[in-house]
């Protein structure tokens, strides 16, 4: 995976559930989502956007959170992003 833009975000050592699954990732040898970055560096910060598309994509709606999951993963796919 190559490095954020954003190298000292990518580089802190928070304490935050993110920066555990970072962690984890890292020792696996697997590839994941950039933005965990940006959720462990600044926790607070970032826990409404957490909550916000947790609501957007499970909350009851016009179309199955399956279906959400599907048109965020083909618009991923089409923008080249990884997550």
């Amino acid at each position: 995976m190559e490095p954020m833009f954003l190298r000292d975000v990518e580089a802190a050592e928070t304490n935050s559930p993110f920066s555990d699954l970072i962690r984890q990732a890292r020792q696996a040898g697997a590839e994941y989502p950039q933005i965990w970055h940006m959720f462990a560096f600044q926790p607070r910060a970032t826990k409404h956007l957490e909550r916000f598309t947790q609501a957007i994509m499970r909350e009851p709606g016009p179309i199955s959170p399956g279906l959400r999951e599907l048109i965020a993963a083909y618009t991923s796919a089409r923008n080249d992003c990884p997550f």
